[in-house]
């Protein structure tokens, strides 16, 4: 029976034109049937963040997305008072028959409350999808604040008190593991690493991302992109570079790939000078390597 579920979820995400494996999909499975959250690691464009989309799709609800960068702090991950519409009512109460306990009481109730990312997942009446992305951006002490919403699903505010989620959200998280993730984070959510594809699961995502894109050229990039992250790069480039590669292929109606398109359109799959003066200079052994020179 379970394998059934599994065979018709690997299908839904098909059918939203994500192909995965089966261990991608046990996870996304496994997540979803025990509210669990979902931390995804792996190098940069794999299809971390399309996980989260694509659930998103499939449930047809909405995708709540937090960005984390250095910095990110309660105001803007959870929630902040709107600070401008409470001096408005406390200027317009002056004179007002109220004492300063109920004046406090009106301006910190959730009408002058604004959420944020988190927040929003939280108090949501319906089933949403959170993401939270690239976590390991973020400072440690961040981490401390998710503890709690991924521990027991609630989010405490001191003014008003516990605000507990109605529906629990299903909650991706994305790492580039530019740090290390304390243990605590990681105890809370299931694991899932991407790495880049193998050829053929490659060729075949280029090919339902770029439709009626030729099959042929389809394979001498995905060749090229095997060869080119076997090099020591500062940036490999990943599967959302192939995607982006064929469709600027495709716009340029090129039928085949040859050392001038490849050295013309490195600025596409390369985002290093570094890089693409190594690549450069490898590009020779690169293109015989993936049987480029030569025509199918």
């Amino acid at each position: 029976m379970m394998q059934q579920e599994l065979d018709a979820l690997a299908a839904r995400l098909k059918s939203q034109d994500y192909i995965s494996d089966d261990h991608i999909t046990m996870s996304i499975f496994l997540a979803g049937q025990l509210n669990r959250p979902l931390l995804i690691e792996g190098p940069a464009g794999v299809g971390k963040t399309e996980i989260a989309k694509v659930m998103a799709n499939l449930h047809g609800t909405d995708l709540i997305r937090l960005q984390c960068y250095e910095g990110l702090d309660v105001a803007h991950a959870i929630y902040e008072w709107n600070y401008q519409k409470q001096l408005l009512y406390l200027k317009i109460s002056e004179n007002a028959a109220r004492s300063d306990d109920e004046k406090e009481a009106e301006i910190y109730s959730e009408k002058y409350l604004l959420k944020r990312p988190l927040l929003q997942a939280i108090s949501s009446n319906e089933h949403v999808v959170l993401l939270i992305d690239e976590v390991d951006r973020a400072d440690e002490e961040f981490e401390s604040f998710l503890l709690e919403i991924l521990s027991d699903w609630q989010v405490t505010i001191p003014e008003i008190g516990t605000i507990k989620a109605k529906v629990i959200p299903f909650v991706v998280l994305t790492s580039n593991r530019t740090r290390e993730l304390s243990e605590a984070l990681r105890r809370r959510c299931f694991y899932l690493w991407i790495d880049y594809p193998e050829f053929d699961k490659e060729l075949e995502i280029v090919r339902t991302k770029v439709p009626d894109f030729d099959y042929d050229l389809a394979i001498q990039i995905c060749r090229f992109m095997m060869e080119i992250r076997t090099l020591d790069l500062d940036k490999i480039p990943g599967l959302s570079e192939s995607i982006e590669w064929a469709k600027v292929l495709a716009t340029l109606h090129v039928d085949h790939l040859d050392r001038q398109i490849v050295e013309n359109t490195l600025g596409i799959i390369l985002k290093d000078w570094r890089d693409t003066r190594e690549v450069q200079l490898s590009l020779s052994e690169l293109l015989d390597k993936a049987g480029i020179e030569k025509r199918f």
